[in-house]
């Protein structure tokens, strides 16, 4: 990897690594919430309700923003190699 002194494209590559980070673990919340879910439907809701709801809620907190902030990382990217920004 090629190190830059360039302050806006650190801050680009730290946005990029924390909107990834973002993704995993909203992806790995849904998939908890989703396998609550499915255990709730053959065990019960009882224990299976709450986690899902708050998977869930921890999912929108999450993964919303890191999906966000990585478009925009890919367009600021794109711009700067002189491609259309696609919209």
């Amino acid at each position: 990897m090629v190190t830059s002194d360039d302050p806006v494209l650190e801050r680009r590559r730290r946005a990029a690594r924390l909107a990834g980070l973002g993704k995993r673990i909203g992806y790995g919340l849904l998939l908890v919430a989703i396998v609550a879910f499915v255990a709730g439907v053959f065990v019960g809701f009882g224990t299976a309700g709450p986690v899902v709801v708050i998977a869930l809620a921890a999912t929108t907190v999450t993964l919303a923003p890191a999906i966000v902030v990585g478009y925009g990382v890919r367009a600021a990217d794109r711009e700067d190699r002189g491609q259309p920004s696609g919209h």
